[in-house]
């Protein structure tokens, strides 16, 4: 839940808290959905690490009447055809190659969302129900719940974002197959003995988001955002404290005649302490393109998970289309 969903977001920095009005608002803040003219369904696919890791996301959504809006989204990240060597060596020591199997490793969300006009001009709220679906294999699996809150404020087209990530804290728990887990016990002597814990539990996390559209002679605008990313930890983000630490994003798009769009953006800063014990400040940079043409918007970005020190970028595409323009 923490990767992000949608080229055209990914290639900002993820800044989009407050300018997010589309299908993917449903992630980045469900407020956003009641900007919406007509139903809307969006697609993204991305490989991580090498191809080894595979990230899906799937949103449908649109208005209920002009001052509401509701949308559904899922999200899948997983590694497939994991090698299963618990019985490669029987208890005499013999191998046998017949006794490897394959297994998956996954993460699911299903996400429903709601949004409304607030009676006070220019206010909007949002609100997200999340499901997650963990499973490892045969060994274990696990159920979790959580809520996500979020509001959007217009004046004189700056627009301002406010998303509460996990807000009641959202639970994992786990259900372990101790028959599975036992082979695992029996793999490596001495190995894996303990059980692992059976709760997850993830903290909830704050954005705050400002933005604003530039237009210059009709055809061209640019868009201009920032984010700050509040945990409430202290890590090696660039402003940390007790209390909690703050991960700033800054995000650019640049469009001409809403056809073509050319994104950049810097996020993901962090303290990083040297071989000398010095710190250091880095950072993730991230750009991207897009191309609109009758409803159909076709989002690219190049990003990753790590800093600008590591090579191993990703491609990402995305896909957003509105389902209204085939009814006329």
């Amino acid at each position: 839940m923490n990767i992000g969903v949608d080229a055209a977001a990914l290639g900002m920095a993820n800044a989009v808290t407050s300018s997010s009005n589309d299908v993917n608002a449903g992630y980045w803040n469900p407020a956003g959905l009641v900007n919406l003219e007509d139903h809307q369904v969006a697609l993204m696919h991305a490989n991580y690490f090498a191809n080894i890791a595979k990230y899906d996301y799937l949103a449908y959504a649109s208005p209920i009447d002009d001052e509401s809006a509701w949308g559904i989204s899922l999200i899948r990240f997983g590694v497939d055809d994991i090698l299963n060597t618990t019985e490669l060596i029987d208890s005499q020591g013999n191998i046998d190659y017949n006794r490897i199997s394959l297994f998956s490793t996954a993460d699911y969300a299903f996400t429903l969302s709601y949004a409304r006009k607030l009676p006070i001009e220019g206010f909007q709220y949002g609100v997200n129900a999340k499901v997650i679906r963990r499973i490892i294999g045969k060994f274990a699996s696990a159920w979790g719940f959580g809520f996500d809150a979020g509001v959007q404020f217009e004046r004189n087209n700056w627009n301002f974002g406010l998303m509460a990530r996990d807000i009641t804290t959202t639970y994992n728990v786990w259900t372990i197959d101790k028959k599975e887990y036992q082979k695992v016990q029996d793999a490596v002597a001495g190995q894996n003995q303990e059980l692992p814990e059976s709760t997850e539990i993830t903290a909830p996390k704050l954005q705050l988001g400002i933005s604003k559209k530039f237009i210059f002679h009709y055809d061209y605008s640019l868009l201009a955002a920032t984010n700050l990313n509040m945990r409430f930890s202290q890590t090696n983000d660039l402003i940390s404290t007790k209390f909690a630490s703050i991960d700033p994003a800054l995000g650019l798009e640049f469009g001409y005649t809403d056809l073509v769009f050319v994104r950049a953006g810097v996020g993901n800063f962090q303290n990083v302490t040297q071989l000398d014990s010095s710190q250091k400040v880095e950072f993730q940079p991230n750009i991207g393109l897009g191309f609109k043409y009758r409803g159909i918007q076709v989002d690219y970005a190049l990003t990753n998970l790590g800093n600008q020190n590591t090579t191993l970028y990703s491609n990402i595409f995305s896909l957003k289309v509105d389902l209204g323009q085939f009814r006329r």
